[in-house]
């Protein structure tokens, strides 16, 4: 039995090109629009996502503690909060191990995006509240949209952020070549429940986003920090 409910599917918006087959799309946003007021778009950073709770550090399944070599930070750092947790799932983006994108101004490595208690997802402004007290950063936000909202126009709005580098600077892996960011994750500012997370949160994903491989486990390579080396990038 898994130890807590591993984070949900986060639905595509139907203007998404970086869908694969096992993706959805939420053909509906137009409508679920009109049950928010206020819409936050973050950055979709390329990296894993992660668990912190009482019980351990997660990565997508629940049914054990992740013990990945690239989560040993986050390991170390859950190890100094783990009992001022409670109820509280701290999900964020775990950038150690550089994906298909390496970013050149990192000064962390892990981004809180969302917290969960009891089954309900919080607000935006409190996770920001518990990811300051846990003296923990939070994804970039981009934008903001309120209500009323128009499809047509959060579209516009996502498709200019998605169109721009990263806030951290990105890097193409496989070319060298500087990119655009992975993608835009957009949610609802207020409180929601874990029944209503596919109606409240929306992403678009750039069109040919490369995976990592069933190798990468083998080849990762550790994301340098800000002013930690001037090469391009650190192996693990």
């Amino acid at each position: 039995m898994a130890l807590s409910e591993k984070y949900g599917r986060t639905y595509h918006y139907p203007f998404s090109p970086g869908t694969t087959s096992d993706d959805r799309i939420n053909h509906q946003f137009a409508d679920d629009l009109g049950s928010i007021t206020d819409l936050i778009h973050t950055e979709k950073l390329d990296g894993e996502n992660n668990c912190l709770s009482r019980h351990g550090v997660f990565a997508r399944s629940h049914a054990a503690p992740t013990l990945s070599p690239w989560t040993s930070s986050i390991r170390q750092r859950w190890q100094t909060i783990r009992h001022d947790l409670g109820n509280l799932e701290i999900f964020g983006e775990n950038l150690f191990a550089i994906h298909s994108i390496a970013y050149q101004r990192l000064d962390q490595h892990f981004f809180v995006f969302g917290v969960r208690e009891l089954g309900m997802w919080l607000s935006w402004e409190e996770t920001q509240l518990y990811a300051q007290l846990l003296d923990l950063p939070t994804v970039p936000v981009l934008a903001r949209s309120r209500a009323p909202l128009r499809a047509d126009a959060v579209e516009a709005d996502v498709l200019t952020l998605v169109a721009q580098p990263s806030v951290f600077g990105s890097v193409d892996v496989y070319t060298g070549q500087p990119c655009t960011r992975e993608g835009v994750v957009s949610r609802d500012a207020g409180a929601y429940s874990i029944a209503d997370f596919p109606n409240r949160v929306f992403k678009y994903v750039r069109k040919g986003h490369v995976q990592t491989d069933q190798h990468w486990t083998r080849t990762w390579r550790r994301a340098p920090l800000t002013g930690e080396t001037n090469s391009k990038w650190i192996g693990n």
